[in-house]
């Protein structure tokens, strides 16, 4: 077979040359299109699973939440490990699962048991699936500086969580966007105790009106000339001024509003932890956020797309707020590498022609030696596309 292979071969030399030819034109185009990252993805399908329990202590966490969830999906099929990580109001749970399982239909078996476990947990804790993201980690960090009073640290805040993140979301091969530091804006109500004592209002009556500040509610349907019409009572609102002046109750026929027995007013939510990063000389506290991929997408291509979203959010910044900047590009380490190949393998054909021509004496020779590798490479390429 193989005698009569290059028989064929040498009698139709024009359609070998020809057919070469095309193959590395071919295999070179396949190669452009060849996703690139740092490593391949080579993790087992996992399910990751975030729990928030504000308040509990990390042995509180394991036993009414990271406990309970390991035991309910350890029955699941094909799972191979279960990892839980347990701290102080963070519940943290792992689900691998065996080699060839679709990583999606193991999310929507995850979530059938999650919607299973929803009268178990405590109250005010919804474990919630992570989105399917590389190991590879953050292939970009995206700065926000903070360079004035506090209450710009919650204008980038609100800047990163409400205008950059969705529109980094938007773009193909973004996993999530998680926003580190600066302050959450919220409403806080601080009540006066000796003004509640003085009006017998108790701190019940104030929680319950504020749990129903800002919601729209429904009164259900009006019937009237063969039509129904909707009834909604329609409350949702940001304003400080409507929260001051939430009724409370009522006394003498007078009503009590949230003003007279609290003071109301923006403040910063609680958090652990901040962000900030160095110029090289000082550290600057900033919004940072930190950009995950697709296991499939290509790191430069997505990095260079996320770039050019950014430069076009540079015309529209509100005022006093700063032009997000990269601080980490994880295509930078990438591109180092496909340079440093591009040389040695430049250096490896020089020294391999200059052997073979210093051994063969044929120049001839030489040629068809040299042309056999890149061939035989691009082939490889081809057939890796497909």
């Amino acid at each position: 077979m193989f005698q009569w292979l290059v028989e064929k071969s040498l009698a139709s030399r024009l359609f070998v040359l020809v057919a070469a030819v095309a193959l590395m034109i071919w295999g070179g185009v396949q190669a452009t299109r060849l996703p690139v990252d740092v490593f391949p993805d080579l993790n087992k399908p996992t399910v990751t699973l975030m729990t928030e329990a504000g308040g509990m202590a990390p042995e509180e966490v394991e036993q009414l939440i990271s406990f309970p969830l390991e035991t309910a999906m350890s029955g699941l099929p094909g799972v191979a490990v279960i990892r839980s990580v347990s701290s102080a109001g963070l519940s943290f749970l792992y689900i691998s699962f065996d080699w060839g399982v679709d990583i999606y239909r193991a999310r929507q078996m995850v979530g059938e048991r999650l919607t299973a476990m929803e009268s178990a947990m405590p109250p005010g804790s919804v474990p919630r699936m992570g989105p399917v993201s590389s190991i590879m980690g953050e292939i970009m960090l995206v700065a926000i500086p903070i360079a004035g009073p506090a209450g710009d640290a919650k204008a980038a805040r609100e800047y990163a969580d409400w205008v950059l993140r969705p529109r980094l979301m938007a773009i193909a091969g973004v996993s999530q966007v998680i926003p580190i530091g600066g302050e959450v804006r919220q409403f806080q109500v601080q009540p006066d105790t000796q003004r509640m004592a003085e009006l017998g209002i108790g701190l019940e009556q104030i929680e319950a009106a504020v749990k129903g500040f800002a919601a729209n509610t429904s009164g259900g349907f009006l019937e009237l000339n063969g039509r129904e019409y909707l009834i909604r009572h329609l409350g949702r609102s940001a304003r400080l001024e409507d929260l001051q002046n939430l009724a409370i109750t009522a006394r003498a026929g007078q009503t009590i509003l949230l003003r007279q027995v609290a003071t109301v007013g923006f403040a910063a939510a609680i958090k652990r932890g901040d962000g900030g990063f160095s110029d090289g000389k000082t550290s600057v506290p900033a919004v940072i956020l930190s950009v995950q991929k697709q296991p499939t997408a290509d790191t430069v291509d997505l990095t260079k797309r996320l770039e050019s979203a950014l430069d076009g959010l540079k015309g529209s910044l509100p005022q006093g707020i700063t032009a997000p900047q990269v601080i980490f590009r994880q295509a930078d380490f990438i591109e180092a590498s496909i340079g440093n190949l591009q040389v040695k393998l430049l250096f490896a054909a020089c020294l391999i022609a200059g052997i073979l021509f210093f051994f063969l004496g044929n120049f001839r020779t030489m040629v068809i030696s040299l042309t056999a590798i890149p061939l035989s490479i691009l082939t490889a390429i081809d057939r890796s596309t497909r």
